[in-house]
């Protein structure tokens, strides 16, 4: 009875000690996903920020108005994002492309889909929490609010038409009219796409807008 009982206690202490170890994993890489993530993404901005300021700088030397390359390099900054609903300092870099190394690192812009300021539909994926969560609080935003994207060469000022929430299948929302396969664009749109809800991945939240105005210089 005696060897039983130690031998159940030893087996009782070791469960208990990895069950504490798991637990610790657990705990470290929650930390890395809410804190650490969340810095990798701030570097990230500062060195892109700095690369598309170089690109303005030299497009001074252009043309008054100079959309993005036609065909921008892979995770390259393409265009800077305000949202004023989002706040007054809610700004981010735009990279080219939508896998998760690249959305890791700001707000993605799916290649396939048109480029600012041109007619189409430019669709940007983004995180709602990690990585900078730079969309965390789209559901905030509503129509009629503005979206301002600033190339090198010009911006443009897009006003928000519609949210929705749609499934992940829901692919429909990139086309270069959302949702609708047969249709030709003729207006330039912009369409914003997030994870629902914000700790969760079951659903897409959806921003739709269209272009409203093209602001030339790369100063405004």
């Amino acid at each position: 009875m005696f060897v039983r009982s130690t031998a159940t206690r030893s087996l009782a202490r070791a469960a208990a000690e990895l069950l504490v170890t798991c637990g610790a994993v657990v705990l470290l890489f929650g930390v890395y996903l809410v804190f650490w993530s969340d810095v990798q993404a701030s570097v990230a901005q500062v060195g892109l920020r700095d690369d598309f300021e170089q690109q303005v700088e030299a497009a001074q030397d252009g043309p008054a108005t100079q959309p993005v390359a036609a065909k921008p390099a892979v995770g390259s900054g393409i265009a800077v994002m305000s949202i004023p609903r989002l706040g007054a300092d809610w700004s981010w870099v735009v990279v080219e492309g939508v896998t998760d190394d690249q959305i890791a690192r700001g707000p993605g812009h799916f290649p396939e889909t048109a480029l600012p300021g041109r007619t189409g539909n430019f669709a940007v994926a983004g995180h709602r929490a990690t990585h900078g969560e730079p969309f965390a609080h789209l559901d905030q935003v509503q129509p009629r609010d503005t979206i301002l994207v600033e190339t090198p060469g010009a911006a443009y000022e897009y006003v928000v038409t519609r949210t929705e929430i749609v499934a992940p299948s829901s692919t429909g929302v990139l086309l270069p009219v959302p949702d609708r396969p047969d249709a030709t664009p003729k207006k330039a749109r912009i369409t914003l796409v997030t994870c629902h809800p914000r700790w969760g991945s079951s659903e897409r939240m959806i921003v739709h807008g269209h272009l409203q105005r093209t602001i030339t210089g790369t100063g405004a």
